[in-house]
């Protein structure tokens, strides 16, 4: 993924045309969209290719079963053009080590820490192995929570050199450029682009707090 911007767009939305409106908008600013199951649920898995002509696409299954049918996700989702995938860390070592290998040499994100209130009951405790285990299998980064900061900061130690994305920035209550500041890489914003009468001012506005080159 080029970091010609710190911003993702995920595309939360479930009509294809406006999928591709804004893609086509905003194409040009993000390093990449991410796209994830409203949206392939209701057009198919062929938006991933549509939308992969307009930007690099990360496809956010949170990818989470046996190594097998992780490995049948993930090469279904990089053969219609996704440049990576996330997938859950509490599968373990070596459903997380399938999606890799499936990648072939594309990102795979594991998540570590998840944005909501309810990710603090079950992945916090558990956070630093999941983040450790994605080191070892050779992931590209982490996913990791733009509503706590200071979360941020602590798996940047963890992970090390490991891309760092961070959801939960606009209407989660997340700010970008505290996000940036803790550690990350890129930050993940979706219905404050997606829902604004002007998606591309927005996606502009929000590179620029972030101070990151378009």
């Amino acid at each position: 993924m080029k970091q010609k911007s710190g911003l993702i767009l995920a595309l939360d939305v479930a009509e294809e045309q406006k999928a591709l409106q804004i893609s086509e908008s905003v194409g040009d600013i993000v390093a990449a969209i991410k796209v994830g199951y409203p949206l392939v649920l209701a057009c198919g898995l062929d938006v991933v290719t549509r939308i992969s002509k307009l930007s690099e696409v990360i496809c956010d299954f949170k990818v989470a079963d046996i190594p097998n049918v992780n490995r049948l996700i993930v090469e279904n989702a990089i053969r219609k053009g996704a440049s990576g995938i996330i997938c859950h860390g509490f599968v373990g070592r070596d459903s997380i080590a399938a999606c890799v290998k499936a990648a072939g040499g594309k990102d795979v994100f594991v998540v570590v820490e998840m944005s909501h209130p309810g990710g603090v009951e079950f992945y916090q405790p558990t956070t630093e192995r999941f983040a450790k285990l994605a080191v070892e299998v050779g992931a590209s980064g982490v996913i990791a929570p733009a509503t706590r900061p200071e979360r941020i900061k602590y798996i940047r130690g963890l992970v090390g050199e490991l891309k760092i994305l961070t959801p939960g920035v606009g209407a989660q209550g997340g700010s970008a450029q505290q996000a940036m500041e803790a550690g990350a890489d890129y930050v993940i914003v979706g219905r404050s682009i997606y829902q604004a009468d002007d998606p591309r001012s927005v996606a502009e506005n929000i590179t620029e707090e972030i101070g990151k080159d378009m």
